[in-house]
């Protein structure tokens, strides 16, 4: 894949990038068969996680995977299952922009060497980072920290093959 194969990619993966979750009762509240405490268990908001923010690193989120391997979710680690919908504090790169300022949306990438840039970038190399209503981020290229919920997505490009997996609803980027 060419650099410009994969600057075509990544504003792909931009483009097509969506919010969605779903949630369900917990099956505890489900097996009662006590019809008020399923309707308070449907009503109720899904459990808190912990808020404070983890800091971590491109090395926590990594998994074992080959170059020429199709991506499967079984593939994540318990570390990396640990940390989705958790806040969490993330240095890196960002892939770079047309646009310097008010970004609502880029990738942060583990280095700026041009591995990450062009062929052969790990699938688990790259964050899509689309910041909270209101928050914006300014383009640099040296490293920032980049904090915000740490999600689960999967980014599928016009070839059928995974562009990326993960996903960050930022609150900052500095």
């Amino acid at each position: 894949m060419t650099i410009a194969r994969f600057g075509l990619a990544m504003f792909t993966v931009l483009a097509l990038a969506t919010v969605g979750c779903d949630s369900a009762p917990p099956a505890t509240a489900q097996a009662t068969g006590n019809p008020a405490v399923v309707e308070a268990a449907e009503n109720a908001s899904p459990p808190l996680r912990e808020e404070r923010t983890i800091d971590t690193s491109f090395d926590d989120i990594k998994f074992e995977m080959e170059k020429t391997e199709a991506f499967d979710r079984s593939m994540l680690t318990p570390k990396v299952e640990e940390l989705l919908d958790r806040k969490i504090r993330i240095r890196g790169f960002m892939y770079p922009t047309l646009r310097k300022r008010g970004l609502t949306q880029f990738v942060l990438v583990r280095d700026n060497l041009e591995c990450c840039f062009g062929p052969g970038a790990a699938l688990f190399d790259c964050i899509l980072v689309h910041m909270n209503e209101g928050q914006t981020a300014v383009y640099s290229i040296r490293p920032i920290a980049v904090e915000g919920t740490f999600r689960f997505e999967e980014i599928i490009g016009p070839d059928g093959n995974h562009l990326a997996i993960y996903r960050l609803d930022g609150d900052s980027a500095e």
